[in-house]
């Protein structure tokens, strides 16, 4: 069956110079068919993207490698473009974190899907980084930690500023228990976290129990124990999945 490519407000597509024009066709495409607009096993042609955005048939291709790329789409000679269901989609890619996130319908899984990857993860690169990580890397881990307290008491735990010392924390953890294939997951954590915020799911005041837990973590690295690392983590973790099932 052919696929209506999705609506868009003004066609052919008007871009500023912060946001390119591929970029705005890959991102319209791509939340279309995360949200199940453009179905799965759908098809269309390169011909219909140049039309419908009003772009070179340059950035039409452009913008159907970059969907082949996530597991978005498939492209034959012979069928043209196929929009492929959930199991091919590269669902450790920021975009598509993002997207799934954007969907109402969607948002809940994905948050769980990631909580319950990082409940996995984080606990052992925290045990890691208490044995393996040198002290300067440790009091940076702490550093941010006193940061996010201060921020998150002041009542600025939905800014920027608490954003990004989050996101800093966590991935630091990941990268400071000097294991690659932990520190590979550092983009997709970074992606939620900041979804979490931007789509206002972040209070201003966070519970003190998630301050008093990074505190936890922050104290368990800089004395070494591993044990006490690692639950710290775990606590965390379990705060935020706790969160989300209510």
């Amino acid at each position: 069956m052919s696929a209506a490519l999705p609506h868009t407000a003004a066609d052919p597509v008007h871009t500023t110079p912060a946001k390119p024009l591929l970029d705005h066709v890959l991102d319209s495409l791509g939340r279309s068919i995360i949200s199940g607009e453009m179905e799965a096993g759908s098809t269309f042609k390169l011909q219909d993207i140049g039309e419908k955005f009003g772009i070179s048939r340059t950035v039409a291709r452009e913008a159907m490698r970059a969907l082949e790329q996530l597991g978005l789409v498939a492209s034959s000679r012979r069928i043209g473009i196929t929009v492929l269901s959930h199991e091919h989609w590269a669902v450790f890619d920021k975009a598509i974190i993002r997207w799934r996130l954007e969907d109402e319908r969607q948002r809940e899984q994905q948050l769980q899907s990631l909580t319950e990857l990082r409940i996995a993860i984080e606990p052992i690169a925290a045990r890691s980084v208490a044995l393996h990580a040198s002290s300067a890397e440790i009091a940076i881990i702490g550093d941010l930690a006193a940061r996010m307290r201060n921020l998150g008491e002041a009542g600025r735990g939905a800014s920027q500023e608490f954003l990004d010392a989050d996101v800093k924390f966590h991935e630091l953890i990941l990268q400071y228990c000097h294991n690659e294939m932990f520190a590979a997951m550092a983009p997709p954590i970074k992606a939620v976290l900041v979804g979490r915020t931007t789509l206002g799911l972040q209070p201003d005041r966070p519970a003190e129990e998630v301050l008093d837990n990074h505190d936890a973590l922050a104290h368990a690295l800089s004395v070494r124990n591993a044990d006490l690392a690692e639950k710290a983590s775990r606590s965390i973790l379990n705060e935020v999945r706790d969160a989300l099932t209510s």
